[in-house]
């Protein structure tokens, strides 16, 4: 599974990580998350992130 990156701030979101702190389990693809997910860091929406190569 690809990681991506936030354009703001630099995070990047890991799919064998998830983000448990915000209702993402371990092992969900980027595509998969919430629509209403923001970055764990800024805030910022899916559409500033990047796929990771």
């Amino acid at each position: 599974m690809a990681k991506w990156q936030c354009q703001v701030c630099g995070y990047i979101y890991d799919p064998e990580d998830g983000d448990p702190d915000h209702g993402v389990n371990p092992g969900t693809p980027f595509e998969d998350l919430p629509v209403n997910w923001v970055c764990p860091s800024c805030g910022t929406s899916k559409d500033m992130y990047k796929k990771l190569a």
